[in-house]
């Protein structure tokens, strides 16, 4: 059960620095600026009310006299955003764990490392965060955990274990030879297994599916742009998932499984790599989300050897990573709706910020690479009437930084101040 001790107990643990008022105790955040998202202006000296973990009001300083005895947090000095999403993490994966170092790591050392890096990205000002794939429900324990505030750490979304074929990127183990008899536990072929397996991970209490149409960097033996499930087994996939009320995002670098996926109907396109004219086209139609994750390319090439990327994987990545940043460029001027998704794992967690100024640098301004981790992460995910934006009835997740992120959206590197859920996790 959550105490305020056990609370604080954790959290020096971590290091961690948190406030826990009462519940039904109103608290107010005395801000410099907020950024108002969807209007996309600063809005200078400014009151935000908070009770029961939401937001009451946001309202000029000058128009909210406060009580005598009220709680105030003094962030006059601050810019304040909605906290942060990032739709595309791996909390239970460390980054120097790649290649033939990944078959050492058992379940319950996956998840202490989830409950590690759950903390770490909480710290770097991500309230919620998408997990897109998972060993042994591992992830769906650590979600629960967080909902009843036993660990610290992001809201969570999860998938689960991702779904895929024999020998695919997303559910296979391809590492050990055939004697081991190693078979993912994702794996499942042909329409009816697909179901049979959506339906299993429903049952242990997903949020979304995960699945993959095209190889990956990552895997052993796959082709980026080679095709993973046909469009009769990724529809039946969709149709299963959005049957029980769960969204799909689908791995697809090559050009040819992007088409299938969003024929299918999948919610998002994950990385996108090799996306083409005609799939573009048919993303905007369709309302189709692009998840890019054109930071990780540079930590892979920098960093990979050393961590146990093979070298077959990094030969895929030096052929993707360019064409990828240049889609990116394209898709985002064709007008494809992106949300923000980084990859985490494969680089270390709580430098998911980095991303921000290499979306502006292929194309975005910096108002458009925030809402990709606000309001465009939060429609994604389906919760853009909870988290995303700072207004009365949402959540009270707020970051916050020196300065204007608008001129220079590298400030989001840094997050000085993180309150998720009226709680604060972080304070400068």
């Amino acid at each position: 059960m959550w105490t305020r001790t056990s609370l604080f107990a954790i959290a020096a643990v971590a290091g961690l620095a948190v406030s826990a008022p009462s519940a039904a105790q109103l608290s107010y955040v005395k801000a410099g600026a907020v950024l108002d998202v969807e209007a996309g202006q600063l809005l200078r000296d400014q009151v935000i009310t908070i009770q029961d973990g939401r937001i009451v009001a946001v309202e000029a300083a000058s128009s909210r006299k406060l009580p005598a005895e009220a709680k105030v947090i003094d962030l006059s000095k601050q810019t304040v955003l909605p906290g942060l999403i990032d739709c595309h993490t791996h909390l239970m994966s460390d980054s120097d764990d790649q290649g033939l170092r990944g078959l050492t790591v058992s379940l319950p050392e996956a998840t202490l490392n989830g409950v590690k890096n759950a903390a770490k990205t909480l710290q770097a000002g991500f309230t919620t965060v998408r997990m897109v794939g998972a060993p042994g429900y591992g992830d769906v324990a650590l979600r629960d955990a967080i909902a009843k505030r036993e660990i610290l750490g992001p809201r969570l979304l999860v998938s689960g274990p991702p779904i895929g074929i024999t020998g695919g990127h997303c559910s296979d183990n391809n590492l050990l030879p055939h004697e081991y008899g190693s078979v993912g536990t994702g794996v499942a072929d042909g329409p009816w297994e697909i179901r049979r397996r959506v339906r299993q991970n429903v049952k242990f209490g997903v949020d979304l599916i995960k699945t993959c149409s095209t190889g990956g960097v990552l895997s052993k033996g796959t082709k980026l742009d080679a095709t993973q499930y046909t469009l009769e087994e990724l529809t039946a996939l969709v149709e299963e998932a959005h049957a029980h009320g769960r969204r799909v995002a689908v791995h697809a670098h090559g050009a040819a499984g992007i088409q299938n996926a969003i024929l299918a109907g999948a919610d998002s396109i994950e990385h996108a790599s090799f996306v083409n004219d005609e799939s573009i086209a048919l993303a905007k139609e369709r309302g189709t989300f692009f998840v890019m994750d054109v930071y990780v390319t540079e930590h892979i090439l920098t960093e990979g050897k050393k961590n146990g990327v093979l070298e077959e994987s990094l030969d895929k990545e030096r052929e993707v990573g360019t064409i990828q940043r240049e889609n990116f460029t394209r898709a985002h001027q064709a007008g494809v709706r992106m949300a923000f998704g980084t990859d985490s794992a494969v680089y270390p967690h709580g430098d998911n910020g980095r991303q921000f100024s290499r979306m502006v640098r292929f194309g975005m301004t910096p108002l458009e690479a925030i809402r990709t981790a606000t309001t465009n992460a939060a429609e994604l995910l389906g919760i853009k009437d909870r988290v995303g934006q700072l207004a009365a009835g949402f959540e009270a997740d707020l970051v916050a930084v020196t300065g204007n992120p608008l001129e220079d959206v590298s400030l989001l590197e840094n997050i000085e101040f993180v309150m998720k859920g009226g709680i604060v996790y972080k304070d400068p």
